[in-house]
């Protein structure tokens, strides 16, 4: 095969994969049947649940729940923050996932997009894959982007089991690593300062010969390992093979451009010892990164629930807050310590307004590209080691189908997956359960 026929067959190869998407989404570059911006999901979590005085007492304008239901209800000031945005958001109560109640609090945000308790198999814990992946991979939703999906966290990596470090997993229940430093999630995204074409395909080329090499001795080992250990194998392979994928899913967008972004105003030296900028410069990367359609599923940690050794768990202090996270979380129910813990839940709500107004500030369609994303927001404790009433918002996603500006309450007999199947619903694709849902989640849709 000669080289020019070669790059003609890579080219409608690209074509016909959809990889001309990863310009912005353009209207009048868009098909017949594409006339639609794309939908997107983003999922923001954080540890420790919030503050929750009672509502009439000294402290209750911190309690984390507005007062009233339904379209007649108040932002206590833990979400004032969001009053701007109130036909964009729909906050909700009494949810969590059933499987998750009666495991230690401290363990539950492992679980938080995948509904699944933790259990105890042949090769360490078990989860299930989390709703991001499900429907970047499963429905194939994340096949048309450069990346199928985008993972973030403060902390960076996987962590360990029940203190995790990464809200995704696959479909095997593996946790998927984060990337928590701005200049490297800029790169991966924009790659303004790489390797020529020619050097990244070379590189590949050898990662990939590598990985064939790996998965010829696998085989071979495996017939010599016991039952355990030849589970412990696969389990590994599994994680061979996706990365194999990925190295082929590189490969095919090599021919094709990178957006073109502005990077003034991004802090991408942004690290730990300055939470505030590395923060909001994730989060601008998050909105570049749907602006540009490279990617349509994003998933960010704000901390995870790995206590004092959470590199985010020093963030409040160094953000001028009286304690550290895990600190402000337990003293959230004694006296003042309501509204320290309130005042973290306003700057971590504040946070979101950010996004949102970054999303809603790039035109697209007949709107946003904000109209055009869900956000789902929130943690998997109530209060800290308390696994039930997840403190959660929905927000975008207006030209979607969601109907915002209410406050939602709902029966502990309806678990959290619910919406998770309605999620995937109002991103196009035909769902009908996901984990231990029982439906649909009522009153969301228009």
């Amino acid at each position: 095969m000669s080289k020019n026929t070669y790059q003609m067959n890579r080219r409608t190869m690209l074509k016909a994969a959809g990889i001309s998407l990863a310009l912005p989404w353009m209207e009048s570059l868009a098909g017949p049947r594409t006339k639609s911006p794309p939908r997107r999901f983003c999922s923001i979590y954080f540890p420790y649940g919030v503050s929750l005085p009672k509502q009439d007492g000294e402290y209750g304008q911190w309690n984390w729940f507005p007062k009233g239901s339904g379209r007649d209800f108040t932002f206590n000031k833990s979400l004032e923050v969001l009053e701007p945005f109130r036909d964009q958001v729909t906050v909700l109560g009494g949810l969590s996932h059933p499987k998750v109640r009666r495991i230690g609090g401290h363990d539950s945000g492992d679980t938080f997009l995948t509904g699944e308790e933790l259990s105890l198999g042949a090769t360490g814990l078990r989860n299930s894959i989390s709703l991001d992946q499900f429907m970047a991979h499963t429905h194939r939703l994340g096949a048309r982007t450069r990346f199928s999906s985008l993972v973030l966290s403060s902390d960076g990596g996987v962590g360990m089991p029940t203190r995790a470090n990464t809200l995704s997993y696959s479909h095997n229940g593996q946790p998927i690593p984060s990337f928590n430093r701005p200049a490297i999630v800029f790169e991966r995204l924009f790659g303004l300062k790489g390797d020529s074409v020619e050097a990244q395909r070379k590189g590949l080329t050898r990662t990939g010969s590598h990985l064939d090499l790996l998965l010829e001795e696998a085989k071979s080992l495996h017939r010599k390992l016991g039952k355990v250990d030849q589970g412990k194998l696969d389990q590994y392979l599994t994680s061979v093979r996706e990365i194999e994928q990925d190295v082929e899913r590189s490969a095919q967008w090599l021919n094709v451009p990178r957006p073109k972004v502005n990077a003034e105003g991004l802090s991408l030296d942004a690290d730990n010892e300055t939470p505030g900028k590395l923060i909001h410069t994730m989060l601008d990367l998050i909105a570049l990164a749907f602006q540009t359609d490279s990617t349509r599923f994003v998933t960010y940690q704000l901390a995870s629930m790995h206590g004092a050794i959470s590199i985010a768990n020093k963030f409040p202090t160094l953000l001028g807050f009286k304690k550290d996270a895990h600190g402000l979380a337990h003293g959230a129910g004694k006296g003042a310590g309501a509204e320290n813990r309130g005042k973290w839940d306003r700057y971590q709500a504040e946070c979101l307004a950010y996004l949102m107004k970054r999303l809603s500030e790039f035109e697209e369609g007949d709107g946003s590209v904000l109209d055009n994303t869900c956000i789902f927001y929130g943690s998997s404790n109530s209060k800290t080691h308390n696994n039930t009433n997840y403190p959660l918002i929905l927000a975008g996603g207006k030209n979607m189908g969601y109907q915002h500006g209410q406050y939602l309450r709902f029966d502990n007999d309806v678990p959290l997956s619910n919406l998770f199947v309605t999620i995937q619903q109002q991103m196009g694709v035909k769902a009908e359960s996901f984990a231990d849902s029982t439906g649909q989640l009522d009153g969301l849709i228009v």
